[in-house]
């Protein structure tokens, strides 16, 4: 990228690199490392044309949330924290990587798109 002076890097932030909840310290640690990283990298590659962003998901229904999903109270309490209401089904990514990996996001560098459904916001 830094030859060809151009290039997009997308990076798998989360939310909890914003938020605090018990019994996910390690993982939230990591995701505000991946954010930082997000940050540094953009400061160090913008004079090469390279733009890195993150997309930060909120609650998704995948393998990793399962036992989340299947647990009633979670699942009522992220539909009242939530302004959407609901889960979010991982095909609502897709736009977000579409949009940091194309032309139309040229001028956008450093930043983080929570695809959240509103959570944190609402938190």
């Amino acid at each position: 990228m830094v030859a060809r002076q151009a290039g997009k890097v997308i990076n798998i932030c989360s939310m909890q690199s914003e938020l605090g909840r018990d019994t996910i310290t390690p993982y939230a640690a990591s995701k505000g490392a991946v954010k930082m990283l997000t940050r540094g990298m953009c400061v160090e590659l913008a004079r090469h044309n390279i733009q890195v962003n993150g997309i930060a998901p909120g609650y998704f229904k995948t393998e990793m949330t399962k036992a989340l999903v299947e647990d009633e109270a979670f699942t009522s309490w992220l539909c009242k924290r939530t302004p959407a209401a609901r889960w979010g089904d991982p095909q609502e990514l897709i736009g977000a990587a579409v949009f940091l990996s194309s032309k139309a996001s040229d001028f956008v560098n450093g930043h983080l798109l929570f695809v959240d459904g509103g959570m944190l916001v609402a938190v």
